[in-house]
């Protein structure tokens, strides 16, 4: 039910506007990282996003841009007698988000700024032990994770005439573990993502 009112409302935002400037798929990379306390490390995952955006411009100089995307989070988290044992957690979350952005446009570039809303689809937790052996950690999966994720993306970007290309940061507001095991081993924790992508127009 949640996520009908979260696709309905990326859709209300995308075809409401009879004025839209520019329309067309986007996708790129994503450095994402998240904030976990009595970790010894912290180690950058990459990962992907890809979506849809429609841009409908206010004036010359101003616009907003709403994006339906899917987009993988997580994080590689190095420890030392963590929940038992030594090496490393992978958590690879998956999101369907719809940032809206305001941007401002300075000829060819543009600064854009606003929330996003996140649903989580998929969360796999992998134990990695220090001799390379990769195991699931079965008592973890998507239930043990909050399934909204809110928080607020800014970046700048450059147009061409067939589409952009574009560098973005997303600060997630919401911790991602629930209480178990999932809160312990993410307490405080939030998700950061540094996003490169290129777009080009339908």
């Amino acid at each position: 039910m949640k996520f009908k009112i979260l696709f309905l409302a990326t859709m209300c935002i995308f075809f409401t506007s009879a004025q839209a400037q520019r329309a067309g798929l986007k996708g790129g990379v994503n450095f994402t990282n998240l904030y976990v306390d009595d970790v010894d490390d912290e180690n950058m995952k990459v990962g992907f996003n890809v979506g849809l955006f429609h841009r409908s411009d206010i004036s010359n100089n101003f616009a907003i841009q709403p994006e339906f995307l899917f987009t993988q989070k997580g994080s590689e988290i190095q420890y030392s007698g963590f929940l038992g044992g030594s090496g490393k957690y992978r958590f690879n979350l998956n999101y369907l988000e719809v940032p809206v952005l305001a941007m401002a446009k300075i000829g060819s570039f543009n600064i854009h700024a606003g929330p996003y809303l996140g649903f989580l689809v998929g969360a796999k937790v992998k134990d990695i032990d220090d001799d390379g052996s990769v195991n699931d950690v079965e008592s973890l999966d998507r239930d043990d994770f909050n399934t909204f994720d809110y928080g607020i993306a800014g970046g700048i970007g450059f147009d061409f005439p067939d589409g952009m290309l574009g560098l973005r940061y997303n600060y997630g507001f919401v911790e991602i573990g629930q209480s178990g095991v999932a809160g312990q081993a993410t307490e405080n924790s939030k998700n950061s993502a540094l996003q490169l992508y290129l777009g080009f127009d339908f």
